[in-house]
Order: structure tokens, then sequence, then C-alpha cells
């Protein structure tokens, strides 16, 4: 990665921040991009190679082409898209402040699509092959009550993923997705929490329930989706275009 630009969005906390952290330790320069400018300016403190810090909300497809512009003015062409950013967590009638179906599509499905599209506008020439990743998840996969907007926009990215593969692969631009599972971050933990507080448990009982549905029993770490991540862009992974990789400790199997 020496030398190539790599925009992540997400890039402040949990899975964004350790595929950021990961990819500039392979030498690429990084575009840290997401709502939080403080989590991003801790992100890029612990990166010592070239990074560049990009507040923007990704719902406003405006905001992003701007964004995106200023990234590759600043560090050059664009390499690599990791698209990271969403939000998660229930949706239904019965939410406080109206259901948020319509907030989690906005994010997770159309922002992602903003960001692609932005990405494509300044994309390096060949002959190397240039990437985009997207975080689906285990829910685009498989069931679960009370979920219907985090799964449909997660869903959804699997055919946006399908869609652009085959649009771009003659090209040279490799596009895949990866669904994680139970990772160890703050969402997961809110996550746990919330169904903890249901249930009238501890987080720890809340933990073991999730656990008992994974065959290895334990939470992946950030980590090892930046090692997936890091996979995808490399040459090893050249011949895999519009894949869906589960990365879920076996809890969702084909």
């Amino acid at each position: 990665m020496t030398g190539r630009h790599v925009v992540v969005t997400g890039a402040g906390t949990g899975i964004g921040r350790a595929i950021a952290l990961r990819l500039a330790r392979e030498g690429a320069s990084v575009t840290l991009l997401a709502r939080d400018e403080a989590r991003l300016r801790e992100t890029a403190a612990m990166i010592e190679g070239a990074t560049h810090v990009e507040p923007c909300d990704i719902r406003r497809q405006r905001h992003v082409d701007r964004s995106f512009a200023r990234a590759a003015k600043k560090l050059g062409a664009i390499a690599a898209l990791v698209a990271v950013s969403g939000i998660g967590g229930p949706n239904g009638e019965d939410d406080e402040d109206g259901d948020r179906f319509d907030d989690l599509v906005a994010t997770n499905l159309n922002g992602t699509y903003y960001c692609i599209r932005a990405a494509l506008r300044h994309l390096a020439t060949g002959p190397d092959t240039r990437h985009v990743v997207v975080l689906s998840s285990i829910l685009a996969r498989i069931a679960v009550p009370s979920y219907t907007g985090y799964s449909a926009s997660k869903a959804g990215l699997l055919g946006l993923v399908r869609s652009f593969a085959a649009e771009l692969a003659p090209a040279g631009i490799q596009v895949n997705a990866i669904c994680p599972g139970w990772v160890d971050t703050e969402m997961a933990w809110l996550g746990l929490d919330a169904a903890a507080e249901a249930e009238g448990g501890t987080r720890e009982d809340a933990y073991r329930d999730a656990m008992r549905e994974v065959p290895t029993g334990r939470m992946a770490q950030p980590e090892e989706i930046a090692g997936t991540v890091a996979w995808l862009l490399s040459p090893d992974a050249r011949g895999v275009v519009g894949q869906a990789i589960d990365h879920n400790g076996g809890a969702f199997m084909i």
C-alpha cells in the first residue's frame, strides 16, 4: 500500500479506526472521514504517516462530494475506498422520536452510495487495481426482530456491491463487501446493553446469550476485520470480485 491513497469512512471509532491504522502501517496515505472530527483527530494522532481529517455527514450528497474533492487535492488520486460509516440499532413505530427507518437507510445505504460515486470521480488511473470495500453486516443475512431499517440498509449494500462490481471490474476496479457478525465495538456493546435492559439481566448475561449463537463463542476484534480488508486490497485477492465475505465466527454459514 506504500504511497497509495485510501479513504476510510467511519474512521473515528471501532472497525473504521482499526482499518485506518492497519492500512497506514502498510504504507497507505489515509483520509479519515466521519461526522465526529474530534474522534477522527484521535485516530490521526495514532498514525505516523500521511493523513487527512475530513469531517463529513455522508447523508448529505453535496457535502460528500466536497469532502472527497478536498481529500484528493490533499493526498492525491484515490486508490481505494473502505466504506465503514453507518449507524445501528432497532427501529419501529414505538420509537420515542419517531421511526428511525429513514435515518438508517439514509446513512447506511444512501450515504455509502454517495461515497462510492464521489470516490469514483477522483480515482487513480491504472494499471494498478483500484478497490471499493463496503462494510455490510450479518444482519444482511439473518433475521433479527425490530431491526428492519438496519437489516434492509445492510442487505441493500450487498445489491449495491454486486451491481458496482459488475460495472467496474472491466476497468480494473474490484468491489467487495464484508459482513461482520459480533465485533467488539461500542456499537455492539450498546446493542447488548439494550438487550440486557429488555430482559432484565446484566450485560454479561446478554453477552453469554449472544455468544451461544456463535460457534467460536467469541466476538471478533476490529483488527481482525481490518486484516480482511488488507487482504482484499492485496494482490492475493485479485480474483475476488462482487463478493460478500462472511466474518462472523460461524454464526451464519452458507
